[in-house]
C-alpha cells in the first residue's frame, strides 16, 4: 500500500523475449497450432507449408498425437531436421541424427551431460571450467552436482575476449584441489554480449585437444549477433576445419534452443545438443540417463523442428517469416547500439560493445561510501546498487555478483529486450538513479 515513485516494474533481469511485448514467429506458432489440433489441417486457414511440416511431425508421433511419449533422444525426424540444419549452418560439415538429443531447452541438456561427466572424490573430483561472468545455471548444476567450479576470467578491458593464457592458468591452479576435464564456453555471451572470433575459438579447441577436456559450447544466441565484422562460428564447424586429429579426438557437446534467437519461445522449453566423440559405452550411458525423464515435451521438439526447418524461398510462408525474423533481429540490433551509447554517456557507467546476445553488462562505479551502507546492511555493493535502482525507479535488474566478476569490479546484467520506446525511458531512468547516486554516496 506504499505509494511508490514510480507506476510499474520494468523486468530488465531475465531474456524473456514474449512477457517482453515481443510478437511470437506467424510460421512457428501455425505449425504448433496444427500439431496440437490436427482438426485443423482439414480447413482452409492455414497454409500448405505448415501443414505439409505438421503432418511430417505427427507422423513421426506414436498415434498421431502430441500427446505421446516420444522415443527419449527425441522424435527421429526432427532430429534428421536438426543435422540437416547443422549442415546447411556449418557449410557441408557432416552431422549425424544419432548424435543429436532433443532437450527441455538448452539447460536440461547442459545439466545431463555435466551430470554424465562429473565423478571421483577428494582431490580427484571433476573439475569445470567456466567464465567468469558466468551463466547461474552452470554453478547451480556444478554446486548440485558437487562438482569442483573452476573460474576462468574473461578480458573485460578487450570486450570479454576469451584469453588462451587464462585458461591455462586456471587449469594449473586447479589442478591442485581437483582433476579438471570439462571447459565450457559460452558464444555468443551471456552475460557479456561479445562474440568470439574465430582465431580466439581455433585456440580454444587446440588447448582442449592438449589437456584432453570435454568442451561444452553453449550457442543459443548463434542467431544474435550485432556488430559489424562479427559472425558466429560453430565450435564443430571450426574443429573440422583443423582437420582429423583435432575433429576425430575433441569430444563436444554443443547446444540450441527456441528461447533465444529471434523466436523467444522461452515457454515451450524446447532444444537439442549434439554430442561427437562420446565413447560409445558412455553414449550408451547417456541414452539410459535419458531415458530415465521418458522425453522432452512434445510441443517444445516441435517447436524446434521449426527453427532448423523454417520456410525456404519458393515455399508461400517464406516471405513473412523472413519479414518477421529479420524485423526482430535489425530491431536487437538497433536496442544494442543504442544501450551502449547510452550507458557510456554518463559519468560512472562503462559498457563494452554489445556484439551479440541481448543482455548488456556495463561496469557501475559504486563510491566507498555506498560499499560501507552495503556492509552495513550485509549486502553486496552492486546488490545493494539494484536494489535501490528498483525501490526508486522500479527497473528491476540483476547484480553482477550473481555472475560473478573480478574482485572490486560492479556490475550489473539488463536485458534490451524492452520495446525502443520503453528502451529509452529505463535508460535515461537508470541515467539519472546513477548521477543522484554518486552524488548521494560522493
Amino acid at each position: 500500500g506504499i505509494k511508490k515513485p514510480f507506476t510499474e516494474v520494468i523486468k530488465a533481469n531475465i531474456g524473456d523475449a514474449h512477457a517482453m511485448g515481443q510478437r511470437p514467429i506467424t510460421f512457428l506458432r501455425q505449425v504448433v497450432a496444427l500439431c496440437t489440433y490436427p482438426n485443423l489441417l482439414d480447413g482452409p486457414s492455414f497454409p500448405e507449408d505448415a501443414k505439409k511440416r505438421a503432418r511430417r511431425i505427427l507422423q513421426g508421433c506414436g498415434g498421431n498425437s502430441l500427446g505421446s511419449y516420444s522415443a527419449s533422444q527425441g522424435i527421429n525426424c526432427i532430429r534428421e531436421d536438426v543435422a540437416s540444419y547443422i549442415e546447411r549452418r556449418d557449410g557441408g560439415v557432416p552431422a549425424d541424427p544419432d548424435n543429436i538429443y532433443l532437450t527441455t531447452g538448452a539447460s536440461d541438456g547442459i545439466a545431463t551431460i555435466l551430470k554424465i561427466l562429473v565423478s571421483g572424490g577428494g582431490k580427484s573430483r571433476t573439475g569445470v571450467m567456466i567464465p567468469i561472468p558466468q551463466y547461474p545455471l552452470y554453478s547451480a548444476v556444478i554446486s548440485e552436482l558437487d562438482a569442483i567450479q573452476v573460474n576462468y576470467y574473461l578480458d573485460e578491458e578487450n570486450c570479454w575476449a576469451l584469453d588462451v593464457n587464462e585458461l591455462r592458468r586456471s587449469l594449473n591452479e586447479a589442478k591442485a584441489y581437483c582433476n579438471p576435464k570439462v571447459l565450457c564456453i559460452i558464444n555468443p555471451g551471456n552475460p557479456t554480449g561479445q562474440v568470439q572470433n574465430r582465431k580466439c575459438i581455433e585456440d580454444v579447441i587446440h588447448f582442449a585437444w592438449e589437456e584432453k577436456l570435454f568442451l561444452l559450447a553453449d550457442e543459443v544466441y548463434q542467431d544474435n549477433v550485432y556488430s559489424e565484422g562479427c559472425q558466429f562460428h560453430s565450435f564443430k564447424k571450426i574443429l573440422y576445419e583443423m582437420g582429423p586429429e583435432y575433429y576425430n579426438n575433441v569430444e563436444l557437446a554443443s547446444f540450441h534452443s527456441t528461447s533465444k534467437g529471434y523466436m523467444g519461445e522461452c515457454g515451450y522449453r524446447g532444444g537439442y545438443m549434439e554430442v561427437i566423440n562420446l565413447h560409445p559405452e558412455i553414449k550408451g550411458q547417456l541414452v539410459k540417463l535419458l531415458s530415465v525423464r521418458l522425453c522432452p515435451p512434445v510441443s517444445g521438439q516441435a517447436a524446434m523442428d521449426i527453427v532448423v526447418n523454417p520456410p525456404v524461398p519458393g515455399e508461400e510462408s517464406y516471405s513473412q517469416f523472413i519479414k518477421e525474423k529479420e524485423s526482430v533481429l535489425n530491431n536487437l540490433a538497433k536496442k544494442a547500439k543504442l544501450t551502449e551509447d547510452m550507458f557510456n554517456k554518463v559519468p560512472g557507467i562503462h559498457c563494452n560493445p554489445l556484439q551479440g546476445a541481448m543482455y548488456a553488462f556495463p561496469r557501475i562505479f559504486i563510491p566507498s561510501k555506498a560499499i560501507e551502507e552495503a556492509k552495513a546492511h550485509k549486502m553486496a555493493p552492486d546488490m545493494f546498487y539494484c536494489m535501490k535502482l528498483l525501490e526508486e525507479t522500479g527497473i528491476c535488474v540483476v547484480p553482477g555478483s550473481g555472475f560473478g566478476q573480478r574482485e572490486g569490479s560492479y556490475h550489473f546484467r539488463m536485458t534490451i529486450l524492452p520495446p525502443v520506446e520503453k528502451l529509452k525511458i529505463l535508460l535515461e531512468k537508470v541515467k539519472d538513479f546513477h548521477i543522484k547516486f554518486l552524488e548521494r554516496y560522493a
